[in-house]
């Protein structure tokens, strides 16, 4: 099985910090085979670490909208934030990409909420079911019965901000995925949902901090 994490943030986030030569040194080591980098409206730092790891990277985008953030996946081009949540979604689509629902329900972490998601359903490729630094406003339950309800696949991803929160909550499936396999891989896949370190989980914060202190 091919271990694959769809949600990870590198140093190019703002409130990232997973370095180029921990990518590769997570894939040479076979932590983890595929790693989508997904950094805050910005796709920089994932097509600099694709010219480098090829197809073990999917270049995507976290996108903040209007309605709360959505992931493009195998993105070629960035896409604008700050949109509606449709126009995002049409963007992403026009491009060949993925629409991937982060964290849904969060209010914390601006996910997209009930009313919102219903409205898109029928544009979402995936849902995040399981996310690796889900602790105290968990809605990981109320996605994977949205999923049901609407047959869309669901993903375990790390959303690491740091080296620490890789290779524990992720996807396994049997072929390697590109855009259009990508969604049915997922329907049968397992999932790996244990939980990074306690402290991976102030990775956020210390990265805004040592940015502003320009470390």
């Amino acid at each position: 099985m091919l271990k694959i994490d769809l949600h990870t943030h590198s140093y190019a986030s703002k409130d990232g910090g997973i370095s180029e030569d921990q990518y590769i040194s997570v894939i040479d080591n076979g932590v983890l085979d595929y790693i989508a980098i997904t950094d805050h409206d910005t796709i920089e730092a994932a097509l600099k670490l694709k010219k480098i790891l090829g197809s073990h990277i999917i270049v995507g985008e976290e996108i903040s909208t209007k309605d709360g953030e959505i992931i493009g996946l195998f993105l070629k081009t960035f896409v604008e934030p700050y949109m509606s949540a449709a126009d995002t979604i049409q963007l992403i689509k026009q491009q060949g990409g993925l629409v991937y629902i982060p964290h849904p329900f969060e209010t914390v972490r601006k996910g997209l909420n009930r009313h919102a998601l219903d409205q898109l359903a029928k544009d979402v490729d995936i849902i995040e079911g399981f996310n690796g630094r889900a602790m105290l406003q968990n809605k990981g339950p109320e996605a994977l019965t949205w999923a049901r309800l609407h047959q869309i696949p669901i993903a375990s991803s790390s959303d690491a901000h740091g080296i620490k929160g890789l290779g524990q909550t992720y996807s396994m499936i049997d072929k390697q995925p590109n855009p259009k396999n990508l969604s049915e891989l997922l329907k049968t896949a397992h999932h790996s949902t244990k939980k990074p370190p306690m402290h991976s989980l102030l990775y956020p914060k210390i990265n805004r901090l040592k940015k502003k202190m320009g470390r």
